[in-house]
């Protein structure tokens, strides 16, 4: 058996019809000022990384990174070596397209 799925369109025309009909039911949406937070009592949510101790000052390292950055580029990169081609079998082939030796190259 197979459902078809609503599409957003649908989904959105459904949303809508039960705003109005909250609204025409009596309902009412209030406003909320920006800024204002969801969270009861207007507590901040602790981060999970957080161990209760203060933040602490972060060294910068932006010189030394520069200077790291540098020594490696200016690295002589050694040069690729080239594989060993192994020889290749050439047939020779008259005029006339008959083979007349082989040719190692």
């Amino acid at each position: 058996m197979m459902f078809n799925k609503k599409t957003k369109a649908e989904i959105r025309a459904e949303l809508q019809k039960e705003v109005q009909d909250f609204l025409l039911s009596g309902g009412e949406v209030t406003q909320i000022p920006r800024g204002q937070s969801g969270v009861p009592n207007g507590g901040l949510i602790r981060p999970v990384f957080n161990d209760g101790k203060p933040r602490e000052e972060r060294t910068p390292v932006s010189d030394v990174l520069k200077d790291i950055d540098a020594r490696r580029l200016a690295k002589e990169h050694p040069k690729l070596l080239k594989k060993a081609r192994k020889p290749q079998r050439k047939i020779i082939y008259d005029d006339f397209g008959e083979p007349i030796r082989e040719v190692w190259e």
